[in-house]
């Protein structure tokens, strides 16, 4: 496989990161360097080992996955999209997400929720005959740079709009998950 294909897959599958990593972040005050690693290094991570779990799984669950990963996707999303919509109601001294959402099981989630498509593709790759280390390490990398720059962009607009922003970012996370619903869909 040519490396600007592997790049455009690359490319393709960190779109969602970054959306989400922007939406997220803007629940940052202040957005740091720790929070902008945790998130990227989390978001590249999956995306980078997805691929290989669905390269190694090869044809024995492609039926499974593909049935039900835009429904988990969808769930994952909202709950933390409704979360952070339900949050920014809080009062101003306290955190948008109840808590870093760098952090433990919201970053979990989102990690989750953002990876599946890469595990088709790994499904994919497999079917190609495709060698999957390089292609893992691509889609890690563009992964977790373009997370950077999202979650950086999204605290300076969480910083410049303040709580409602919080809001803001809740919603795009429920419509990035309709839309990764609708997209397998239709």
């Amino acid at each position: 496989m040519p490396l600007y294909e592997i790049f455009a897959i690359a490319f393709g599958l960190a779109m969602d990161a970054f959306a989400v990593s922007i939406a997220t972040s803007v629940a940052l005050y202040p957005c740091t360097g720790r929070h902008i690693l945790r998130m990227a290094s989390a978001f590249g991570l999956f995306q980078a080992v997805m691929p290989l779990v669905g390269w190694f799984a090869g044809r024995t669950i492609a039926a499974y996955i593909s049935a039900w990963d835009h429904w988990l996707a969808l769930a994952l999303l909202s709950f933390v999209g409704i979360h952070m919509i339900l949050e920014s109601r809080a009062p101003a001294s306290e955190n948008p997400l109840g808590r870093d959402p760098t952090r433990g099981v919201p970053l979990l989630l989102l990690s989750v929720a953002t990876s599946l498509d890469a595990l088709a593709v790994g499904l994919s790759l497999a079917f190609l005959e495709v060698t999957i280390w390089v292609p893992c390490l691509i889609i890690g990398l563009v992964t977790w740079a373009l997370s950077s720059l999202g979650v950086a962009f999204g605290g300076m607009l969480g910083r410049a709009f303040g709580r409602k922003m919080t809001a803001v970012g809740g919603i795009v996370l429920v419509l990035i998950g309709l839309h990764i619903l609708a997209s397998h869909i239709l």
